[in-house]
């Protein structure tokens, strides 16, 4: 097999792609890597311990999932977690102010 190195794992982009106000899916993001290669459906989930990532999956039988796409070292799945995590505050921020701004707007208006 002939392998060649290429640039260490950088995620170039985070864009989330719909927030849920209810229950436990908080978001569905899609993460870039190295301005080369995107992974979709990445879910932010509300757990008993907090927020976590889960990769993309597909149903394998009854009850089982298994990952379509995953890192397979803690140091890429905090660096992926991290970047998706502060882009989910970001948009968490912008959406509190848009709210605000549209309850003001609608005080003017009436």
């Amino acid at each position: 097999m002939n392998t060649e190195r290429v640039n260490d794992v950088q995620v170039t982009d985070v864009r989330i792609r719909k927030v849920y106000e209810e229950g436990k899916m908080k978001a569905i993001v899609s993460v870039t890597f190295n301005n080369q290669f995107v992974v979709h459906d990445i879910k932010i989930i509300e757990g008993e311990n907090g927020l976590f990532i889960a990769m993309p999956s597909r149903k394998i039988g009854e009850t089982e999932f298994r990952d379509i796409a995953h890192p397979i070292n803690s140091e890429t799945r905090d660096l992926i977690q991290d970047a998706i995590f502060s882009s989910y505050e970001k948009e968490l921020e912008l959406l509190k102010l848009q709210e605000s701004s549209d309850l003001v707007l609608d005080g003017i208006v009436e």
